[in-house]
């Protein structure tokens, strides 16, 4: 079986996450077996970058195609320590799957800016490093075709989860997406689209109060007492009651917008806080279910993914507002929730390789299906 390498780095810029496979077969044949996983980190001084280009303020043409490279070579890193503690010659890749760092994305156009997204990490040095091919650039191609760009894990997600049951596939990375999968489904049935904010703004909140990137496992939130007024003004935020298909990012719920709500909110207490932005992410995704979801799909599961189903307060969260249905995380099936978006990585670009299309036209909503990601071969 080929090996690969799927590298992912989020909107919440906890790390690199980099799964090593074997992937054999592509589409419905495709069988995959996880070898290594790792996160690696990010250097203060390489985020403090990404952050900047977040900022429209702090963001430059120079800081840009800089940060494009270091975030190559610190892919390629990644690479190399994941082959290293697999104890894997990197000459037995057969390709790395790179999704890069977005550092801003537009899914429709508005005033002079026209749909488009970017993502830094220059395959061109991860291929140089490695001595390996390299897919990346997975989501420009569906945007040609007038999708959204995102989400890309739906087609990962029908492969791995389509069963006689209806579930939802609930990743809750910095931003939290969800993907429906109807009883016995054919890909043209599958929906998928972002629901809001996911691990983001409670990560923002902690790392301003306490230093520490995240709330370890809701205990913070436990705490707390959620703060009804503060919860009701989130859920009017627009893109919560949106219909789908929808994308968003850290442009509408990063930085910018934490420092709003604390502008007006600062007296309260950081647990109140994260008590509250908690239930905000919970209630913002079962809002979408019942908004979009529950009116025309039956479903019986919920599957919980990416970091947000580390957080024990938020998963319990999301169990009492979904009375009627299983919430289960991917460990519970036999995957892996931290490894969830690297292995997507290179179920995508698999098919690239295959000349097979992995977009899902239902959940971007493209005009049509097609093949996605760029190749970078093997430089000598």
């Amino acid at each position: 079986m080929p090996w690969a390498v799927g590298l992912m780095s989020g909107t919440s810029l906890d790390g690199i996450d980099a799964v090593l496979v074997e992937i054999n077969g592509n589409a419905f044949t495709t069988k995959l077996q996880l070898h290594e996983f790792i996160t690696w980190p990010i250097p203060e001084e390489i985020k403090l970058e990404i952050q900047d280009c977040f900022s429209i303020e702090r963001s430059s043409v120079q800081l840009i195609t800089s940060l494009n490279f270091k975030m190559g070579y610190l892919f390629a890193e990644a690479v190399k320590q994941v082959c290293n503690q697999a104890r894997i010659p990197l000459t037995q890749l057969d390709f790395i799957a790179s999704h890069g760092q977005t550092v801003f994305h537009i899914p429709t156009s508005f005033n002079r800016y026209t749909r488009s997204t970017l993502q830094l990490g220059e395959p061109a040095v991860i291929a140089y490093e490695t001595r390996t091919q390299v897919v990346s650039n997975f989501r420009t191609m569906d945007m040609a075709a007038g999708g959204e760009g995102a989400p890309l894990v739906p087609y990962s997600e029908f492969l791995l989860y389509r069963s006689n049951r209806g579930r939802i596939i609930q990743n809750i990375g910095g931003i939290a997406n969800a993907t429906v999968i109807k009883a016995d489904a054919n890909l043209e049935d599958v929906i998928a689209f972002d629901t809001g904010p996911g691990n983001m703004i409670i990560d923002e909140m902690c790392k301003r109060y306490t230093g520490k990137s995240y709330d370890t496992d809701g205990q913070l939130a436990t705490k707390g007492k959620v703060q009804p007024q503060l919860l009701d003004e989130c859920m009017q935020h627009p893109f919560i009651r949106q219909p789908p298909p929808k994308s968003t990012g850290r442009e509408m719920f990063g930085s910018e917008y934490v420092l709003s709500l604390l502008n007006q909110w600062r007296h309260l207490s950081i647990e109140d806080l994260l008590a509250t932005m908690t239930m905000f992410t919970a209630r913002s995704i079962v809002d979408n279910y019942k908004r979009f979801i529950f009116p025309t799909y039956s479903i019986q599961e919920v599957i919980l993914g990416g970091g947000g189903a580390y957080n024990a307060t938020l998963v319990k969260m999301i169990k009492q507002l979904l009375p009627n249905q299983q919430v289960l995380t991917q460990e519970d099936l036999g995957f892996s929730s931290a490894a969830k978006e690297a292995i997507a990585m290179v179920i995508l670009a698999n098919e690239t390789l295959h000349g097979q299309p992995s977009n899902v036209i239902g959940a971007t909503g493209a005009k049509r299906p097609v093949i996605l990601g760029n190749i970078t071969p093997v430089p000598f």
